[in-house]
């Protein structure tokens, strides 16, 4: 992967929630069995602590009752000064997302020799966290036909997984392999700044609990 200049976007700070209900070549596994849910979007853990309910410190309005309560892992998130790729590091998982345009041509699901060495950088962090399981999601904007999205993410989540499974060599490694389209988007797709962020390929895992 090119060296690039890094900016820290954000962190965010862990925190208990006591308020009202705030992914080919290789052995991918199929998606006949209905959508997986993108990275980042899962459930928080159990809290640590029981919270009593009836603590009258809690100061809750009369007949309220609190929700279930949630962890958020804390969050870092670093991306290229460029935009192109994106590092979002929690207690669990390690996420990079890369921007379609600096892995395919335009509509193309064929990856240049620039993006095979940014995958290649991946898979060397796959290797360092022991990671068992990967997952690897494509998206696109909303631009033309949303069956036409469905299947071009597809494809690029597929030719992303090939390299990977290539440089990971390794048959212990799982892979899910999804293409969402136009679902799940990060930014405002009524600005091409937005729908390039938009349009973009996954590869997320667990972090080694070493």
């Amino acid at each position: 992967m090119t060296t690039t200049p890094r900016i820290p976007v954000a962190v965010s700070t862990a925190a208990v929630l006591l308020a009202t209900t705030l992914c080919g070549a290789a052995p991918a596994r199929a998606d006949e069995t209905g959508p997986s849910v993108p990275p980042g979007t899962e459930a928080s853990p159990s809290a640590p602590v029981e919270v009593d309910p009836n603590d009258p410190d809690l100061q809750l309005p009369e007949g309220a009752t609190l929700a279930s309560p949630k962890v958020l892992d804390i969050k870092s998130v670093v991306e290229d000064q460029s935009g192109d790729e994106r590092r979002e590091d929690t207690n669990a998982d390690v996420k990079f997302a890369l921007q379609a345009e600096v892995l395919f041509g335009k509509d193309s699901a064929r990856l240049s020799a620039e993006a095979k060495a940014r995958i290649a950088s991946i898979a060397e962090e796959i290797k360092n966290q022991n990671a068992a399981q990967v997952r690897v999601f494509g998206f696109t904007d909303n631009l033309g036909s949303s069956a036409h999205g469905d299947v071009l993410s597809k494809q690029r989540a597929n030719a992303v997984q090939a390299v990977l499974d290539q440089d990971l060599n390794d048959a212990n490694v799982t892979f899910e392999v999804r293409g969402y389209g136009e679902q799940y988007p990060i930014a405002d797709n009524s600005t091409e700044a937005g729908r390039k962020k938009n349009r973009r390929v996954e590869v997320s895992f667990p972090r080694s609990e070493n």
